[in-house]
């Protein structure tokens, strides 16, 4: 198992490969969804955020689409939308973090569901709040 992340030239020739698994992403959200496939599309396609694909003998298996963002006292990866087959384990885990640091993080962070969030807790993840919404529209 490999994570790479996609540098951004490469970006539109992997997005086939990929769109299924975050895709499968924005299903698993509750609630209003805070973006469609093509507006996560105009994310990484625009540099905002990083795409990052998880391969298992040269197959895409997983992606994930990570924002950086500095704090005061933390460079974050904010996992942002990720999905795939058998992508949480601790190989893909010590991966994610060699590359999340290569790119100046201090920090993985993402929001999540209740069961991801037990899952992540393997890899030392700790909840810190849990976000909930109402709409003013």
């Amino acid at each position: 198992m490999k994570v790479q992340h996609v540098p951004l030239d490469y970006v539109n020739q992997v997005w086939p490969q990929v769109e299924a698994f975050l895709s499968g992403a924005v299903d698993q959200q509750a609630g209003d969804k805070d973006y469609t496939i093509e507006q996560i599309k105009v994310c990484v396609t625009s540099g905002k955020w990083m795409l990052v694909v998880v391969l298992d003998d040269n197959n895409v298996c997983g992606a994930m689409t990570i924002d950086f963002y500095n704090r005061p006292n933390a460079r974050v990866a904010f996992i942002t939308y990720i999905g795939g087959r058998s992508i949480a384990n601790d190989e893909a885990f010590t991966q994610l973090c060699a590359l999340c640091k290569n790119f100046g993080a201090t920090k993985i962070e993402g929001a999540v569901n209740e069961s991801v969030s037990r899952l992540w807790r393997k890899f030392g993840f700790t909840e810190k709040y849990r976000i909930a919404e109402v709409s003013l529209l």
